[in-house]
């Protein structure tokens, strides 16, 4: 059974809290619909009515591009331990990237990563929850750590010249290209 409300409660930011992993979903009129999991401790609750997450570079800038194209995006979680539990915030959403203005508030609320290249502002619209019965029970043995390997070895020039080439999305739709930021800049 479905519930919804306007904005997150209590239990619903504990449950999020206690996630590992959570998916995003954004969509662009005549593009492809991305899905992305994603990991590390990079999202968070910024009000009841705000949540964010940290984006590193990776194989393309799609959430990007459609929330500047779109601005709609849902970011869902399920427990995978007890009790059964999906959650799905819907919202709108806009990338802030290292140079925007309001990154340094923003920034201010996360452990930046190497390759951390924007932060995706979402305000919750609704958020819904449902049983989640069929997801099922599993443990979290560890967090991948290549990502974070990759962009803390990577040369810095040779990142910046490959994600400024990445000005749109698979399907044609401008993103705004972003360098990275590092630690002590």
């Amino acid at each position: 059974m479905a519930d919804f409300t306007d904005t997150l409660t209590d239990q619903h930011i504990a449950m999020i809290a206690a996630q590992p992993v959570f998916f995003v979903a954004t969509a662009a009129a005549d593009a492809r619909i991305n899905l992305s999991p994603k990991g590390y401790d990079s999202f968070r609750v910024l009000a009841p009515d705000r949540v964010g997450y940290l984006d590193l570079g990776g194989s393309g800038n799609e959430t990007n591009a459609h929330l500047l194209a779109d601005g709609r995006i849902t970011v869902m979680f399920c427990n995978f331990q007890q009790p059964a539990l999906i959650l799905r915030i819907y919202g709108r959403g806009k990338p802030v990237l290292p140079a925007d203005p309001e990154w340094a508030e923003l920034a201010g609320h996360f452990t930046l990563l190497p390759g951390t290249r924007q932060i995706f502002d979402i305000t919750v619209e609704s958020v819904q929850t449902s049983c989640g019965w069929g997801v099922p029970v599993m443990e979290l043995e560890a967090e991948r750590q290549t990502l974070v390997k990759y962009h803390a070895q990577a040369d810095p020039d040779v990142w910046a010249s490959k994600y400024a080439t990445r000005t749109t999305s698979i399907d044609g739709l401008p993103a705004r290209p972003t360098d990275r930021y590092i630690a002590g800049t």
